[in-house]
C-alpha cells in the first residue's frame, strides 16, 4: 500500500508545499494553503505504472491537408458567435461568471434549443436538486424540452451514465466544484479534486466525441476559482460578465482554439430568461441623455462586430488633498494616462477635481481606441459643454498628445452611419481608411490639443440654481476653474 502524503496546496493557483504558512508565494494570496493528501493524485496505479512499457508514436509532417472541426450549431446566433460557429464534438468548455449572472439560465435555454432539435442532450446540477432545474425550466418556458436531468457528484458515476446508450452531444456540468472523484482523497472543491475531476471529463469527451460545458465559480476579484491548469486544459474559456442592477449581459470569449478570442454575446435578461440583442449599439444607445456634458459616444469593435457605446465622465471640484478617481467598465491605467496628457500638452488642470468615468449598459471596453472618446468626455464635462449629439468619437491618444490611428475604420463609420450618426471625430492619418461611402462628415485631427481647444471653446459656466453662484462660489462671470485649468494662448487661436 502506498504511503500517505501530505501536502499544503494552495487553492487559489493549485501551488504545492511541505509546510504551511500564511502566504503562497506563487500567486501571493493569503490564507489559501490547505492540507491536502496527494497519494493517488492520477488514476492510475504506482504498480501498474512501473510495469507499463513505452511504445514508439509516429510522427507527422506540418504540410498535409488540414480539415475544419465539425461543429454543432446551439441554434442560439449570439451563443456562436462567440464559440466560432457552435459546439465542437469533442470539445470541453468552461463558464465562468459571478453568482446570480445567469450562467444556469443560458445553458438551460441552450440544452433545451439541442434537445428539441433531435440531439440527447444532459444536464447535470451538482448544486441544485432535479425539482429546482425543472421549476427554472418551467420559469422560462422549457419545461416540454427532452432534456436529461441529474443530480449528481461522483466523476465516476456521471460517466458511466453516459456511456449507456447514445452518446450525448452536449452535456453540461454544473459545477467542476461540486464533482468529486475516487481517485484522490481530497474534499471537494479542493484544488486536486477539481483538477482531477476535470481531467476524467476531458478525458471522456475526447473518446466519446461528446461536447462537455464546465461551470467555474469564480473570486471576488472576477477569475475563475480553482487551479489555473484548469483552463489550460480545456479548450475554450467564456466569461459571463455584466452588473446585477443592468439587464445586459455579455458572454465573452477568453480563450477559444476553435474560434476567434475577442468575439462577444450580448443578451438581455428579462422575465422568460436571456433574449438575444442583435444589435447591441442600439440597445446601449438607447437611454442616452442628450444634450448633457461630460458623454461621448465611442464607436468601439468587439471581435469583428462593431459596438458603440456611451461613455460618462463627470469632473467635480473636489477638498480633499488626494482627489478621487473612480472608473467602471475601463482600465484605470488607460484613464490615468489620458488625464496626464490632457494635463501635460493641452493644459487641463484636473489635480484639484475627482474624476468618475462610467462604461453605459454594463459593457467593458479593453481597446485603446476609446482614449479620444474619453478625452473628449472628460474635457466636456469640465467645461460644461455638450458634445454634438450626433457625433461619434474613436482615436488612440500617445503620450505626446497625438491621436494615433486604429483598426476597421470602415467598418466603425458605417456601424455610426446605420445608427443615424451624422459626424465623427477620429485620427487624422485614418481619413483615408474610411472609404467614400461612409455618409458621415468626417472631423480628423492629429492632436489631442485641437479638440481640447474646439470643446472648450463652446464651454459655459456653472451656476446655482438657487444662489446664482458658480461651482467655485463666485457670482457670475466666466468660472474661476476653467480660467485655472484653460490654457488661454491655445484657446484663443480658435
Amino acid at each position: 500500500m502506498a504511503k500517505s502524503t501530505l501536502s499544503f496546496v494552495c487553492q487559489n493557483c493549485g501551488a504545492a508545499y511541505n509546510r504551511w504558512q500564511g502566504k503562497c508565494d506563487a500567486c501571493g494570496a493569503w490564507n489559501t494553503l490547505a492540507e491536502e493528501d496527494t497519494t493517488g493524485a492520477t488514476s492510475m496505479p504506482v504498480s501498474i505504472r512501473s510495469k507499463r512499457k513505452s511504445r514508439v508514436f509516429a510522427l507527422e509532417s506540418l504540410a498535409g491537408k488540414s480539415v475544419d472541426a465539425p461543429r454543432l450549431p446551439t441554434g442560439m446566433a449570439e451563443l456562436d458567435r462567440v464559440t466560432g460557429g457552435g459546439f465542437v464534438r469533442g470539445s470541453v468548455l468552461l463558464v465562468g461568471g459571478d453568482p446570480g449572472i445567469g450562467k444556469s439560465t443560458l445553458l438551460t435555454q441552450a440544452t433545451s434549443v439541442l434537445a428539441r432539435a433531435g440531439h440527447r442532450a444532459v444536464y447535470i446540477s451538482g448544486e441544485e436538486a432535479i425539482a429546482q432545474v425543472r421549476l427554472r425550466a418551467e420559469r422560462l418556458g422549457l419545461a416540454s424540452a427532452p432534456v436529461q436531468l441529474a443530480a449528481e457528484t461522483s466523476v465516476e458515476d456521471i460517466i458511466a451514465t453516459l456511456s449507456e446508450g447514445t452518446v450525448p452531444r452536449l452535456v453540461v456540468i454544473d459545477s467542476i466544484q461540486t464533482m468529486w472523484t475516487d481517485t484522490v482523497e481530497s474534499a471537494p472543491g479542493t484544488v486536486t479534486q477539481v483538477r482531477a475531476s476535470a481531467q476524467a471529463l476531458i478525458r471522456f469527451a475526447k473518446k466519446s466525441g461528446a461536447a462537455v460545458i464546465l461551470v467555474g465559480h469564480v473570486t471576488k476579484d472576477g477569475q475563475i476559482a480553482g487551479p489555473r491548469v484548469v483552463e489550460h486544459m480545456v479548450d475554450a474559456v467564456l466569461s459571463f460578465e455584466g452588473e446585477g442592477s443592468q439587464q445586459f449581459r455579455i458572454l465573452r470569449s477568453v480563450k477559444n482554439r476553435f474560434g476567434p478570442t475577442d468575439e462577444i454575446g450580448v443578451f438581455e435578461m428579462t422575465g422568460l430568461g436571456l433574449r438575444e440583442v442583435s444589435n447591441p449599439s442600439e440597445l446601449f444607445l438607447s437611454e442616452r441623455d442628450l444634450g448633457s456634458p461630460g458623454t461621448a459616444v465611442f464607436a468601439g469593435i468587439e471581435g469583428t462586430r462593431p459596438v458603440l457605446v456611451e461613455l460618462q465622465a463627470l469632473v467635480a471640484p473636489t477638498s480633499l488633498g488626494t482627489p478621487r478617481r473612480a472608473v467602471v467598465g475601463w482600465d484605470s491605467s488607460r484613464l490615468s494616462m489620458v488625464l496626464a496628457v490632457l494635463e501635460a500638452h493641452c493644459g487641463v488642470k484636473l489635480s484639484g477635481h475627482d474624476v468618475y468615468f462610467n462604461v453605459a449598459g454594463g459593457l467593458r471596453i479593453q481597446e485603446p481606441a476609446a482614449d479620444l472618446a474619453a478625452a473628449a468626455a472628460l474635457v466636456s464635462s469640465l467645461v460644461n459643454a455638450p458634445l454634438p449629439p450626433d457625433a461619434v468619437f474613436f482615436g488612440e491618444v500617445s503620450l505626446s498628445g497625438a491621436v494615433r490611428p486604429v483598426a476597421q475604420t470602415a467598418a466603425r463609420l458605417k456601424e455610426a452611419a446605420k445608427l443615424g450618426f451624422a459626424r465623427a471625430v477620429l485620427p487624422e492619418t485614418a481619413r483615408g481608411d474610411a472609404g467614400g461611402d461612409a455618409g458621415l462628415s468626417l472631423n480628423a485631427i492629429g492632436n489631442l490639443t485641437a479638440l481640447v481647444a474646439d470643446i472648450a471653446a463652446r464651454g459655459t459656466p456653472r451656476k446655482a440654481a438657487a444662489t446664482g453662484y458658480d461651482d467655485d462660489g463666485n457670482g457670475g462671470g466666466k468660472d474661476t476653474a476653467m480660467r485655472k485649468n484653460t490654457p488661454s494662448p491655445r484657446f484663443r487661436r480658435q
